[in-house]
């Protein structure tokens, strides 16, 4: 007897269900880093070394207030404020790659960024699995082209 069974394959860059992205109530930011990297070694350098990549890729940057996020998947990141849909360039001179996208999409690179470094840096299986949610987050973003270009 031969059983014949159908099932579908999905690509491996294709998420198996939407994440979703909610702000963190402004009463919440002093709490972010802690509550989500406090375990984490040298947690307390994220944040300024995100400030950093950002100012090294984006000419437009200059400060402010950055939101917080968190992920359907137990993600989190940051991005800058900005008014209205403004697209920023960002220029990665590793790569020599140049794009134009939005705050969040910025916001998302330059974590993904500095995850991957600290990661790298700390050797922490708890900061690489924080880059791999965001960056399931990143590959169904609109900007995900995007995204990919300036970190590749």
């Amino acid at each position: 007897m031969t059983t014949q069974t159908q099932c579908e394959l999905m690509s491996a860059n294709e998420p198996q269900f939407d994440l979703t992205a909610t702000p963190i109530p402004d009463e919440q930011r002093l709490d972010f880093w802690q509550l989500y990297f406090g375990d984490i070694p040298q947690w307390i350098s994220l944040e300024p070394r995100i400030f950093a990549w950002m100012e090294r890729f984006c000419n437009e940057y200059s400060g402010g207030i950055w939101s917080f996020y968190t992920l359907s998947n137990g993600g989190a990141f940051m991005a800058p404020d900005a008014d209205g849909g403004d697209k920023w360039h960002l220029f990665n001179r590793m790569n020599g790659n140049g794009v134009e996208m939005s705050v969040e999409a910025a916001g998302i690179a330059v974590c993904l960024i500095e995850y991957s470094h600290h990661a790298c840096r700390t050797e922490c299986d708890a900061m690489t699995e924080h880059y791999y949610r965001l960056r399931d987050y990143a590959l169904q973003h609109p900007e995900s082209s995007t995204i990919l270009r300036i970190i590749d």
